[in-house]
């Protein structure tokens, strides 16, 4: 008779609730996990983005505002909607993790969409 291996567990509260929360191995790759911080950067730099094409906002000095962050900020973060679709794929879809910090990430956007798949996922 063999003894069961033990499952890892990760306990959460959620709500003041504890949340028992399974292992999940489907968001690893190659040891390291996605960053949350990239995928929430892109999704805002996709719906500033989407704004500024559907004339909800004229600038980027307007969204700065309504988002309460610098000019600056907007400006830089915004290069990830110009991101590869390639690249987007790897990290939105399949989750794979950047090689690349997030500032990184976003030096990356300027170069040609044919460059950036190996230097991201390098």
């Amino acid at each position: 008779m063999t003894t069961p291996s033990a499952i890892p567990l990760t306990i959460r509260k959620r709500n003041g609730r504890p949340k028992i929360l399974p292992p999940d191995d489907s968001d690893l790759q190659n040891g390291r996990a996605q960053d949350p911080h990239v995928l929430r950067a892109t999704a805002r730099a996709w719906d500033w983005r989407r704004r500024l094409e559907r004339g909800g906002a004229a600038t980027l000095s307007d969204i700065a505002q309504a988002e309460q962050v610098t000019l600056p900020f907007v400006s830089r973060m915004m290069r990830l909607a110009y991101l590869s679709p390639d690249v987007l794929g790897e990290l939105i879809i399949w989750r794979v993790p950047p090689a690349l910090s997030l500032n990184d990430l976003v030096a990356v956007a300027d170069r040609p969409w044919a460059e950036q798949m190996g230097m991201v996922f390098d």
